[in-house]
């Protein structure tokens, strides 16, 4: 009797077991479904981001000292203004007033009648408020005696309200005489434009090359790819442009034959990566000067390294922003006069990480922002700064 009760039980155990294999598939599908339904706005979160996407928000809690204003007031050694016109100009005065913004250098002046035009529109009307440098042009470049005119152009630049030479990225890359040769950046047809510079006693800002990442390849592996993917044509593969060093062996020995130029290289020479390499230059360069334009998230990685620099080569370096945008100097402000930690930067293509404040000292505050400049431009009135 017994064994017949257990052979039921068994049986109906068995039966239960095979009723639930046959029907488990479908209920696991129901049961999935509807927690997949409950877990959806937690699920789509968990969706890997691209990239471009991936934007974390920091949870670290530390003081910090937004600053709106300029400490001291500052020239900007580097900035854009292309053909600008009375009404663009006074708005800037108005803006530069906000952040103690006293003098501004437009870089972007050209020669000749479009010289005139931007010195008239801005000195005219704010003497004492801009700064314009000239623009060589290569437009007569394969013509006998092109260097000797490029510093008559110069001249009379100056006479009309020039007070610098800038010389664009183009140089040293792209320009290329008429048989397609690249124009080497310390090709001796610049001798007589450099030799004006110097007896006109006016310094020369100048671009040569690009981040050294652009030259490398564009990888995984490369820091400034979303840049690159922004901006394709900012790469500089080695089928069309020399390579990085060898446009640095040109510049250095550019500033090495004139001595007696003040060269400022735009960028931190693009050298803010190798700070070690920018000293020894110095060292080796009593000439050269740079300006912190658009690098400054290359100071900001590296707050010890970059305030130690900045005290021991005090001398050499100048304030400067490169695109005008009034909400975008208190990065600098921020970046020189505090020690902020891990906080944003205004331009992530030109840096995926956070910064940090490095605080220099006053004395070396007012050389970055205004002694400097002061010492190197002629006809910037130092009444305006403090001593």
């Amino acid at each position: 009797m017994k064994s017949w009760r257990a052979i039921s039980v068994s049986a109906a155990t068995l039966a239960c077991i095979f009723s639930i294999a046959l029907l488990w598939p479908r209920v696991a599908r129901r049961l999935h479904a509807a927690s997949s339904a409950l877990a959806a706005p937690w699920a789509q979160a968990q969706q890997t981001p691209t990239i471009e996407d991936y934007n974390p928000k920091s949870t670290l809690v530390v003081p910090e000292h937004k600053i709106q204003r300029a400490k001291y007031p500052f020239i900007d050694i580097h900035s854009h203004h292309w053909n600008p016109t009375p009404e663009h100009v006074d708005q800037l005065v108005k803006e530069m007033d906000t952040i103690n913004l006293r003098v501004l250098v437009n870089l972007s002046g050209g020669t000749g009648e479009e010289l005139r035009k931007t010195v008239a529109t801005m000195k005219g009307r704010y003497p004492d408020r801009f700064v314009v440098f000239a623009n060589p042009s290569y437009s007569d470049i394969d013509t006998p005696g092109y260097g000797q005119r490029a510093a008559e152009r110069l001249a009379a630049d100056v006479r009309n309200g020039a007070q610098g030479l800038k010389i664009f990225k183009n140089f040293g890359m792209d320009v290329k005489y008429a048989n397609g040769e690249r124009v080497h950046a310390d090709d001796p047809i610049f001798d007589p434009l450099f030799e004006k510079c110097a007896e006109l006693k006016i310094p020369v800002l100048i671009h040569i090359a690009e981040p050294s990442a652009f030259f490398d390849p564009w990888d995984k592996n490369n820091e400034r790819w979303e840049e690159l993917k922004e901006f394709p044509q900012r790469a500089r593969p080695p089928s069309k442009y020399p390579p990085f060093e060898t446009l640095m062996t040109e510049r250095n020995h550019l500033f090495a034959k004139h001595p007696k130029v003040n060269f400022i290289a735009a960028h931190l020479a693009f050298h803010g990566n190798d700070l070690e390499r920018l000293g020894k230059l110095f060292d080796t360069l009593p000439n050269m000067y740079v300006d912190i334009a658009a690098v400054l998230a290359e100071l900001g990685r590296q707050p010890y390294s970059a305030h130690d620099f900045l005290v021991k080569y005090q001398d050499r370096v100048l304030m400067g922003k490169d695109i005008y945008e009034v909400n975008e100097y208190k990065w600098y402000f921020r970046a020189l006069e505090t020690r902020d930690e891990y906080f944003e930067y205004y331009r992530r293509r030109h840096a995926f990480w956070r910064i940090y404040g490095f605080q220099v000292p006053d004395e070396v505050l007012k050389k970055i922002y205004y002694k400097n400049a002061l010492k190197l431009v002629p006809g910037i009135d130092a009444k305006a700064f403090p001593n």
